[in-house]
């Protein structure tokens, strides 16, 4: 029988002398850990773990819990205390279609409105993912390597109200797309999507990057669904 990986295996970092309270630095922190999959889906928060790895109250770490709560990171379980929330098939597969839908407007709104010097990074964005992309195990690396192109694509597009839903459903999203990425073989299939999205954009084809960004995020949807319906 394998067992759970406790909280004193992840190697927290020193908070630090910052101006912001001691209650947000511990939250950034464990939020942080969270979504680069540090501390994975399904896992125990153990406070006495969490104190002892962070060096701050009882206090502290539970109202960082709390908030994390909040945000739809961590969930409280009776008589097991807090986990990191493992996303139910079913709010999985609604924030699957509602990020198909969002993306595939942001990549109409990039070859609308974007610069020269847009489309610049985007491809160099892209080319640091095919590095990082041939290191399949690194997790947090593919999620860096996602996420940088995903901010190009947004900083071109200027839309602040596309910008504003997407980050309030980051966390969450950022969760399911390391569920997906951690299956076997998707790393790399999702490269050569990848590869096929930017093609699209830099051909200055809104219809044919809208429906490539579209079957991307279906293609994750399916890797990403079926894992999580063999863990509930």
């Amino acid at each position: 029988m394998s067992q759970e990986p406790s909280v004193a295996s992840w190697g927290a970092p020193s908070l630090g002398r910052v101006a912001a309270p001691l209650r947000e630095q511990v939250t950034a922190v464990l939020r942080q850990a969270i979504l680069d999959f540090d501390l994975k889906p399904g896992q125990r928060l153990v406070e006495r773990e969490l104190i002892e790895q962070l060096g701050v109250s009882r206090t502290t770490v539970r109202e960082a819990l709390r908030q994390l709560n909040v945000e739809g990171l961590v969930t409280v379980i009776p008589q097991k205390g807090a986990v990191v929330a493992t996303p139910s098939p079913e709010d999985a597969a609604d924030l699957y279609e509602v990020r198909a839908m969002l993306e595939a407007m942001t990549v109409r709104r990039f070859i609308a409105r974007a610069t020269d010097e847009h489309f610049g990074q985007l491809r160099a964005a892209f080319e640091d993912a095919v590095v990082a992309f041939a290191d399949t195990e690194n997790i947090r690396a593919l999620l860096r390597a996602k996420d940088d192109i995903y901010a190009v694509l947004m900083a071109g597009a200027g839309s602040n109200p596309i910008q504003e839903i997407l980050e309030g459903l980051q966390a969450r999203v950022r969760a399911l797309r390391a569920t997906s990425l951690s299956q076997p073989g998707r790393p790399a299939q999702s490269i050569k999507e990848l590869r096929r999205l930017v093609e699209a954009i830099e051909a200055r084809d809104p219809e044919r990057a809208a429906q490539v960004c579209t079957e991307h995020i279906n293609k994750a949807a399916a890797t990403g669904l079926s894992a999580l319906t063999e863990e509930s």
